[in-house]
C-alpha cells in the first residue's frame, strides 16, 4: 500500500520554533523580541535561565532569550519559505535528527526578504526547529489516556530529508 493512499501515513509540519538567545534581558531581550515579531507577525515569549552559569553571567530565574511557536500552516509556509530561501535553499544532512525534525541557523535577521538593517536593532541571529509528525502523534501528549506513537508511525531521518525535498525543494548535502 503506498503512502498517499493512506492519510494518516503522510506527514505534516506540526509547529515551527523561532528561538533568539540573547543571554541577558534588559534592552538587548526587547530588540530581539522586536525583531521576532517582524518577521513572525507573532508575539515571542521569554525563556528562562533554569540554571546559574557564572561564566555566561546567567542567574537561575533570569530571561535569557525569547521564543515564538507557529501553528497555523500559512503562516508556517510563509515563514520557511523565506528562512529557507536564506539558506539558499541548501541544508546539511546532519540537521536532521533520528525523529524527522529539522534545526537550523540563520546568522542575520536581515537576509529575509523585505528586512532591511535598523542600526537601533542591530544583528540578531536566530535557530528555528520544525517538527515533523504524522497524524494521529497526538495521543503521545494528551493529558487522559496517553500512549506510545509505535516506531512504524513515527517519521523517520531519511523519510523527513524526502518530504523537505518534494515540498519545499530542498537541496540536502551529505557529509
Amino acid at each position: 500500500m503506498s503512502q498517499n493512499a493512506n492519510p494518516m501515513l503522510t506527514p505534516t509540519i506540526s509547529k515551527v520554533t523561532v528561538n533568539i538567545g540573547v543571554g541577558e534581558g534588559g534592552a538587548r531581550l526587547q530588540l530581539a523580541e522586536r525583531v521576532l515579531e517582524l518577521l513572525t507577525g507573532m508575539t515571542s515569549i521569554r525563556t528562562i535561565s533554569k540554571s546559574t552559569n557564572r561564566d555566561l553571567g546567567a542567574r537561575l530565574g533570569a530571561p535569557i532569550g525569547c521564543k515564538v511557536t507557529m501553528r497555523e500552516s500559512e503562516k508556517i509556509q510563509l515563514f520557511l519559505k523565506d528562512a529557507f530561501w536564506v539558506r539558499e535553499n541548501t541544508l546539511p544532512g546532519y540537521n536532521f535528527d533520528q525523529s524527522g525534525n529539522l534545526s537550523f541557523g540563520i546568522a542575520d535577521y536581515t537576509d529575509f526578504p523585505e528586512q532591511k538593517y535598523d542600526p537601533d536593532i542591530g544583528i540578531f541571529g536566530m535557530d528555528i526547529n520544525i517538527v515533523l509528525e504524522r497524524p494521529g502523534h497526538r495521543v503521545s501528549r494528551r493529558r487522559r489516556r496517553s500512549a506510545k506513537v509505535g516506531m512504524d508511525h513515527r517519521v523517520g531521518k531519511d523519510e523527513s530529508k524526502e518530504w523537505f525535498k518534494e515540498h519545499f525543494g530542498l537541496t540536502i548535502v551529505e557529509e
